[in-house]
């Protein structure tokens, strides 16, 4: 094949074309109308001899062909802006959205102070904050390109990520100021009311239920939620109790939520950050990892 021939700029195209699945989103990602996308999109399926996107069931899913292509596409991305960036742009410049995978707390402690520092230091980089679903799913997202950052637990990464510690944090019993166990609380009385569960992925098990095991003891769960701010306002109006980490609760729910220490040994985590090797010298990814790191290790315990 003749290089000559070929506009590089189509991997650009390609590259956002397979991250979003979509022609208007991917559009919108670079700068590009919609018609010109579409045109694009015609021109990446000659040039690879291949549909690429096909429409599916729940819109418009990457043929096996688009699957194989996307990481290495990536990788030639990332090596071009290696080669041809000398200097690191002016973040002020820079005109790029931010993937972010990260629970909505911390999300909705840091997310004020984070967009007032973007709009001082570089206030075309957009964050879009997505969904949390497990460290796992986290993982694959960043392998895949589909998200640039994620905050969550990852007891190990493999070589392709980098990972850095944001804090240490520990659980804390949660239940109703006025709870009926609240006065007399202990074991017996932690355990006789069903508890909330926070899971991005319904899990209906969690540390404390191992914790709890190698006692003998079970609990009840009475509701698995996906977030930590659905789960604040069902302690404050139930009899449910919830094991929540201790930065989940907040000074302004003090006055109708009372929190106490464990009475067994429940561990506590570490929290990380992480990203792909692909997104180590992205200076607007890089900036906003560093504007995280600042305000999520600074949360009050």
């Amino acid at each position: 094949m003749n290089l000559r021939s070929i506009d590089l700029n189509l991997l650009v195209v390609l590259d956002a074309l397979l991250d979003e699945a979509h022609v208007s989103r991917a559009a919108e990602r670079i700068g590009l109308s919609q018609p010109a996308m579409s045109s694009a999109l015609e021109r990446c399926r000659h040039l690879f001899a291949d549909r690429l996107l096909e429409r599916g069931a729940g819109g418009m899913v990457l043929t096996p062909k688009a699957q194989a292509l996307a990481d290495p596409v990536k990788e030639i991305l990332a090596g071009m802006a290696a080669l041809l960036d000398g200097s690191e742009p002016e973040l002020a410049t820079i005109r790029q959205t931010v993937r972010v995978v990260m629970a909505d707390l911390p999300a909705v402690a840091i997310g004020p102070a984070l967009q007032r520092r973007l709009a001082q230091t570089a206030p075309s980089i957009t964050v879009a904050i997505m969904p949390w679903h497990g460290a796992a799913a986290a993982l694959d997202g960043l392998g895949r390109g589909s998200i640039d950052l994620a905050v969550s637990v990852f007891p190990k990464v493999d070589s392709d990520f980098t990972r850095r510690e944001l804090l240490q944090e520990r659980y804390r019993v949660a239940m109703r100021r006025d709870h009926p166990a609240a006065d007399t609380f202990n074991l017996d009385r932690w355990l006789a009311y069903p508890h909330v569960l926070v899971s991005g992925r319904g899990d209906t098990r969690g540390p404390l239920d191992e914790a709890l095991a190698r006692i003998g003891r079970i609990r009840q769960v009475g509701m698995v939620v996906p977030s930590f701010i659905m789960a604040l306002p069902m302690l404050a109006e139930s009899d449910m109790i919830g094991l929540l980490p201790s930065r989940c609760l907040p000074e302004r729910v003090r006055s109708e939520i009372v929190a106490f220490e464990p009475p067994i040994a429940v561990e506590g985590f570490p929290l990380h950050s992480a990203w792909h090797k692909r997104r180590a010298t992205d200076p607007a990814v890089q900036h906003v990892a560093r504007l995280i790191e600042d305000l999520v290790s600074a949360l009050p315990s």
